[in-house]
């Protein structure tokens, strides 16, 4: 019971976190579109710069407090999966089929999600395409596995109410009557601990997670209080004192790459080059913005820049064009990414060349990147080299 809305909140929260990277546009998803379920729900453009980092951050935070109630399912059901004779009929073999499909992708995206939060590709493997894919084949079985159980529940409930079984102390805990379910013991042992003490303990660990974990999605100085979270909690001191995925160095920037002679190649239906100096010299704007990982961590600072909106009008992109920004990264998901025209064309979208006031730093994209509201953190390019805007 409590896992049915907690998954529902992280399947729901999983698929708008997917579906506000656009994976309809190029360069988007790395998994391949022509498999990718067609987006259903799109938060309007005008919604607040912070809504993906609420729905990623609700999305890993309830994920992993979730993680010690689907141990403690797996444990209280694991002698289903090594009940011998293995097929006694056809019902029988279904259900221990739907059953393996159940354990092995509930296993699948919680291993990919905690991978991903630490930033690790075990043996190379691709975790987007993985988690997608695997999330699908996790929620279909899920369901059709809720379903055939409500029953169950139901006559639970009905039989011996909701709280009843958790008011009773050790003394008082008794096993299931064999008869009432497959999974009950035939002979148990003595009970070591009640049902309310198993619950509190897994109640426990999940506030636990939520304590060490949660901060990195609130951000702020609550970030500080989240000793897990993946980059460390303090960056040092100045305007640029946030976290970073990755820095200049791992995305082999050098200064060479970024001095004097940098160019950023703007085209639509013009062409032109702008140097960091000339992007100083256009009309400069301040917004309030929020950076969002994919790994759940969030960030809000004030950025400077001239606004993408400006720089499309400049070269004369066409109504409706797709901007695709790319990097002077050449490696990886970040090298390039594609803006919808919704997103491109809101005001608060910016070029961005200066945080809190100060110049960027090389880790957070000097000479220039992109920031956008709503958008994924990836999708925000460092190190921009060029902005074509692009018939749709």
């Amino acid at each position: 019971m409590l896992l049915v809305p907690a998954i529902t909140v992280i399947a729901l929260t999983g698929f708008i976190s997917h579906w506000e990277y656009h994976p309809e546009l190029v360069g988007n998803a790395t998994i391949d579109p022509a498999f990718d379920i067609p987006v259903l729900f799109q938060f309007p453009q005008s919604w607040p710069s912070w809504d993906y980092a609420v729905t990623q951050g609700a999305h890993i935070t309830l994920g992993l407090m979730t993680l010690p109630l689907v141990l403690a399912k797996l444990w209280s059901v694991i002698p289903k999966l090594f009940k011998w004779p293995t097929i006694r009929s056809l019902d029988g073999m279904l259900e221990r089929l739907s059953l393996l499909l159940l354990v092995g992708s509930v296993l699948v995206e919680f291993l990919t999600g905690i991978f991903a939060i630490e930033d690790y590709s075990p043996l190379g493997v691709n975790f987007y395409p993985v988690h997608y894919y695997g999330a699908w084949v996790f929620g279909t079985v899920f369901v059709l596995h809720a379903c055939i159980k409500f029953p169950v529940v139901r006559r639970a409930y009905r039989e011996r109410g909701a709280l009843k079984p958790l008011r009773a102390g050790l003394r008082e805990t008794k096993p299931e009557p064999p008869e009432s379910s497959e999974l009950a013991p035939v002979n148990p042992a003595d009970p070591t601990i009640s049902r309310r003490g198993l619950l509190a303990m897994v109640g426990g660990a999940s506030l636990t997670i939520f304590a060490v974990q949660a901060g990195q999605s609130i951000g702020g100085p609550f970030r500080r209080l989240a000793p897990m979270a993946p980059r460390g909690r303090q960056f040092g001191t100045g305007p640029n004192d946030f976290q970073v995925n990755h820095t200049a160095a791992s995305a082999q920037i050098t200064p060479a790459m970024t001095g004097p002679r940098w160019r950023v190649i703007v085209a639509g239906a013009t062409t032109i080059a702008l140097s960091r100096q000339r992007l100083l010299a256009m009309a400069q704007a301040t917004e309030t913005l929020t950076i969002s990982c994919t790994e759940g961590w969030s960030t809000t600072q004030h950025w400077t820049g001239v606004r993408l909106i400006d720089l499309a009008r400049l070269v004369g992109a066409s109504s409706g064009a797709i901007l695709r920004a790319v990097s002077l990264e050449t490696v990886g998901p970040n090298s390039q990414a594609s803006l919808a025209h919704e997103q491109w064309s809101d005001h608060r979208a910016l070029l961005a060349l200066r945080v809190n006031g100060a110049d960027l730093s090389p880790d957070h994209g000097y000479p220039a990147r992109v920031i956008v509201p709503g958008a994924p953190g990836l999708h925000n390019t460092k190190w921009v080299h060029e902005l074509r805007f692009e018939a749709a």
